[in-house]
């Protein structure tokens, strides 16, 4: 049985990889795919954990060798998703969520049309602009230019299954994860017991 893809995309600062992580403490199933980047760490962050960090001409030979399901340039880095790992969980019967921008959206739906995507918004301007000033990672100038790429990221919000407005990490974290209990209820990922199913009733004409 072939696992789900979930796509979560979220402009900086909305809370995502706070709500990621509570999310995957919940499911013994669900991987999280870390995408490999060519910034620097920031804060805490560790290599393989939160991301893989690698040189310029690292992540552009990985390119040439089409070891990318996806990859972008944003604020002037190059981000990137694993194919190898994506599809070796998806094809193990394990959930795998990515944690990508609309750009990378739409390159991973082009070849996975069935995977279910989820946008997180802000609650207001304001509130995305208070959360970015507070994380203190970043000058003024820098927090300009997040904010008017958000806006151009939440106009694409049509384009995904289903949107988290994230007042409160607790009550957002329980709305992802409706979604995806409710991806495990899909027919696609329950071909074997409903066949089972079937042939205990002698089977059934289609």
């Amino acid at each position: 049985m072939r696992g789900n893809l979930y796509i979560v995309s979220a402009p900086s600062g909305s809370g995502k990889t706070t709500l990621l992580g509570q999310l995957i403490s919940k499911f013994d199933d669900l991987i999280f795919s870390v995408s490999y980047t060519t910034r620097r760490p920031r804060g805490s962050e560790r290599d393989g954990v939160e991301y893989f960090f690698v040189g310029r001409d690292a992540f552009l030979d990985m390119v040439q060798r089409g070891d990318f399901i996806e990859w972008a340039e944003v604020y002037g880095h190059l981000y990137g998703t694993s194919r190898e790992f994506v599809e070796e969980n998806l094809e193990a019967g394990r959930n795998v969520i990515l944690d990508i921008d609309v750009q990378g959206m739409k390159r991973v739906q082009e070849q996975a049309p069935d995977a279910v995507k989820v946008f997180v918004l802000p609650p207001s301007y304001e509130e995305l602009e208070r959360r970015l000033k507070q994380r203190r990672l970043e000058d003024d100038e820098t927090i300009r230019m997040r904010l008017a790429i958000a806006k151009t990221e939440i106009e694409r919000y049509r384009d995904y299954d289903y949107i988290v407005v994230n007042d409160t990490i607790e009550e957002s974290a329980r709305v992802l994860e409706s979604v995806i209990r409710a991806g495990a209820a899909r027919p696609a990922n329950q071909e074997a017991r409903i066949g089972e199913i079937i042939a205990s009733f002698g089977g059934v004409d289609c």
